[in-house]
């Protein structure tokens, strides 16, 4: 036992100084952007303004919202300006005890899984998010003023980006799956109702129950499952093993 804890003390005196350079790496992004959060916050409600141009100026109905707000937003760009850092740190500690081709593999599946990320987050924001605003906005009238929280928003408009940039990762899983045998080639496409139903219970949580988002997530994810199964049926990898 004693012989097993010393042989891993190495292996964990790395790990601790590794996960210590993302802390400081995340600390350090974040206090930058909390220098520019009000360039930021404004990055991210102009799409509200475009949308609705009498909208006034959005409110805190708290001492510490607005505050807190920014935090959480600073943290948020943080976290993902720091996370190539983050991939490079994780692939720096498990590279050294893998084999030329699992490292080869694994190089593709980290740039392919942040590329996605990032292409879906991108795709909230500048494609879904201004026409969602505009659906939302377009229940204002004369009697009926919108009076916007800016943390509220903001928590929108942060979780939109995380739904997709997750969402987008849909087909590239659903590729691996096939290739790697774990799942047969036509798994997907025999049980395709049962994936849609558990797209919309996904979508349904991530939006926390707001209908006409849950409907507005919904369908990209149906367009992405039916890529993921275009794109199976084109890499097709291993023979699942029958039990």
């Amino acid at each position: 036992m004693l012989e097993a804890l010393a042989h891993f003390r190495p292996h964990q005196e790395e790990l601790r100084r590794r996960l210590i350079h993302c802390c400081l790496a995340i600390v350090l992004t974040s206090s930058l952007a909390y220098l520019g959060k009000d360039y930021i916050a404004a990055w991210c409600i102009h799409p509200l303004y475009l949308a609705y141009p009498q909208m006034g100026k959005l409110v805190y109905t708290k001492l510490t919202e607005a505050f807190v707000s920014y935090i959480k937003l600073s943290l948020l760009v943080g976290i993902s300006a720091s996370f190539p850092f983050i991939l490079y740190q994780i692939w720096s500690f498990i590279a050294p005890g893998l084999l030329d081709q699992e490292k080869q593999t694994l190089r593709r599946i980290i740039l392919w899984a942040t590329l996605l990320f990032a292409g879906g987050a991108l795709f909230a924001l500048y494609i879904v998010l201004p026409r969602m605003l505009l659906y939302f906005m377009s229940y204002a009238s004369p009697s009926l003023t919108p009076m916007l929280k800016l943390g509220l928003y903001l928590t929108f408009t942060a979780r939109m980006a995380l739904a997709f940039g997750l969402a987008f990762e849909i087909p590239f899983l659903m590729v691996m799956a096939i290739r790697t045998g774990l799942i047969g080639r036509d798994h997907f496409k025999n049980n395709r109702t049962y994936f849609y139903i558990a797209i919309m219970v996904l979508s349904f949580l991530l939006t926390t129950g707001e209908v006409t988002a849950t409907v507005l997530l919904s369908f990209p994810l149906f367009a992405l499952y039916e890529a993921g199964i275009i794109a199976g049926g084109m890499f097709r990898g291993k023979e699942r093993i029958p039990e």
